[in-house]
């Protein structure tokens, strides 16, 4: 534990703050630091004028109103007042303020990736995964029911409810055992405040099917009832999940007149699989005398496709077949310090062995669109994610909004003051690869390498879109706890701080927190994190996600999500 020296306001141990990059203004406290405390950087002291809690921030020299912040080596703030140094910034004394962009800024063959990582480690490494017809390698083998509307929603529960628990499915245990001995006890008279709850771990029965690691049912509220922007979407969204390499086989529920046809749907999925033999069994309600003769027929043929899957099982695949989505959500002050910088070095590694890493959230990346642009491959790229970024913040202010809005309460209060702060931390999930490819929402992955993808900053709705692009594991930094998880994409949480860690044992898969207390370097942290990763691809590790049956699907309608 950092300290004053004697136990008194004074001159601190080393790495009490954290400066981000030479060209920063600011410090990063990386403990509680209290006002009088003398903190050492480039050979003076700075002598602190208020508290300053960790991963908060506070200017080196004195501020005039008007003046510029930088931290992570970019512009993520102007000062409303005069702040002399030592003094606490935050919302009340800082405002979001970012460097303009545009194409001007790249140059054809200028980008030269200076920092590649060590890739030993990795070379010539496999995964037991489940090989699919279109080459993909599947991280694990479900099988989705997806409704084409909302109106199907209730067909859909009535499926889930009558099969999971006959298939060995459905978990059962603490919850149920609590909840009925409440009942019991309401129904005799007596006080409920009496009944204990006994935790134990939920069982599973065995499965009929043991190659099927479940049947995922992705209830949504769209398909319908509004524009056909919003259908078209959805189709491609669903075709996204039915052609994911995790997927074995797809049950779809339709009603019949709805926008999101069916046809559109198998469109979708001829476009992203010519050649998908995946079982794909339709249901249409209103081509059914009743709703009973749908579901008889549903499930039987379900069982009959069940089977068919779990003749599969899984079989050795190279690295390169791996492809990771990079997430973050409940953000704090450490996040850009030590998870994601993590999760930036298994970008690196993974685009330098030629598998796929992907970045998304366009909102959080509001102030450093400078960096991703310059670092493009081609200026395709690099107009792309300048239209998408624009178009996307145009129709955000367009409502009186903008990406400046994006940090929520608990973003604020751990320390992420503007969206530009938010974001150059963010960022930091890409690494400093080279960018070989800009996709907008719904698109599948089609290059190797560092991939952009167009989603809202929403956690759900871009692991959502991630996943339909066709990640087949996600990584999830968070400084706050989050149980975020989807029906497909094994999801890794990973911790900014050992405190977050050890409060949410039931939440985090993966701490960061060494890298902060200086006990791993980031490299050594994010190598750590790659062989997790390999673990989860294989199977040999359950997500903490996907042990809760956090099954999370919000589809995006192409309105403002921040």
């Amino acid at each position: 534990m950092l300290k004053t020296v004697d136990g008194a306001p004074g001159a601190l141990t080393p790495m009490t703050t954290l400066q981000l990059d030479p060209r920063d203004n600011v410090l990063v406290a990386l403990t509680d630091l209290k006002a009088g405390d003398a903190v050492q950087h480039a050979g003076s002291n700075i002598t602190l004028q208020t508290d300053v809690d960790a991963k908060h921030k506070f200017p080196i020299q004195p501020l005039k109103a008007g003046d510029k912040v930088t931290m992570y080596g970019v512009l993520v703030g102007t000062v409303s007042d005069d702040v002399p140094a030592g003094t606490l910034l935050h919302t009340h004394n800082l405002h979001h303020a970012a460097d303009p962009f545009g194409i001007n800024l790249y140059q054809e063959g200028a980008f030269e990736w200076l920092t590649t990582p060590d890739i030993s480690q990795f070379v010539g490494r496999t995964f037991q995964g489940f090989h699919r017809e279109n080459g993909t390698v599947g991280t694990a083998n479900y099988w989705i029911v997806i409704p084409m509307v909302f109106c199907e929603n209730r067909n859909l529960r009535m499926l889930q409810n009558a099969l999971l628990k006959p298939l060995g499915y459905a978990k059962s245990g603490k919850y149920e055992d609590f909840a009925e001995r409440l009942a019991a006890a309401t129904a005799a008279g007596q006080d409920i405040s009496e009944v204990t709850f006994e935790s134990s771990e939920s069982q599973t029965a065995n499965r009929l099917f043991p190659n099927v690691d479940g049947i995922k049912f992705l209830s949504h509220s769209m398909g319908c009832g509004s524009d056909r922007g919003d259908s078209d979407s959805l189709c491609r969204l669903l075709a996204g999940y039915a052609t994911h390499p995790n997927v074995a086989g797809v049950t779809v529920l339709s009603l019949g007149c709805q926008h999101a046809q069916v046809s559109i749907l198998e469109d979708e999925i001829k476009k992203r699989c010519p050649q998908f033999d995946r079982p794909l069994q339709i249901f249409e309600q209103q081509a059914y005398p009743s709703e009973e003769v749908l579901l008889e027929d549903a499930m039987r043929q379900m069982l009959a496709g069940l089977a068919t899957a779990n003749k599969q099982s899984r079989q050795p695949a190279p690295i390169t077949k791996l492809s990771v989505g990079m997430e973050c959500g409940g953000s704090d002050g450490f996040s850009g310090i030590s998870a994601n910088p993590a999760i930036g070095h298994v970008t690196d590694v993974l685009t330098a062995l030629g598998a796929r890493a992907v970045l998304s959230e366009f909102p959080e990346l509001c102030g450093v669109e400078a960096d991703l642009i310059k670092r493009c491959k081609t200026s395709t790229e690099a107009k792309r994610f300048i239209q998408l970024m624009e178009d996307y913040n145009a129709r955000a202010e367009a409502i009186g909004s903008g990406f400046s809005m994006n940090p929520s309460p608990g973003n604020i209060k751990d320390g992420l003051i503007t969206d530009a702060i938010k974001s150059a931390g963010a960022a930091k999930k890409g690494g400093t690869a080279p960018v070989s490819d800009v996709l907008d929402y719904t698109e599948p992955l089609r290059r190797d390498g560092f991939s952009l993808v167009c989603t809202p900053g929403n956690d759900v709705e871009s692991t959502t879109a991630m996943t339909g692009s066709g990640c087949n594991v996600i990584l999830f930094s968070t400084g706050l706890g989050t149980p975020t998880g989807n029906p497909v994409c094994p999801v890794i949480k990973v911790a900014s701080n050992t405190k977050t860690a050890l409060r949410h044992p039931d939440l985090i898969d993966y701490n960061a927190g060494t890298i902060i207390e200086g006990k791993e370097s980031i490299a050594e942290a994010g190598n750590r994190l790659l062989e997790m990763i390999l673990d989860v691809a294989s199977g040999s590790y359950t997500t903490k996600a996907v042990g809760l049956g956090q099954d999370d699907f919000i589809p995006w309608r192409r309105g403002v999500s921040l």
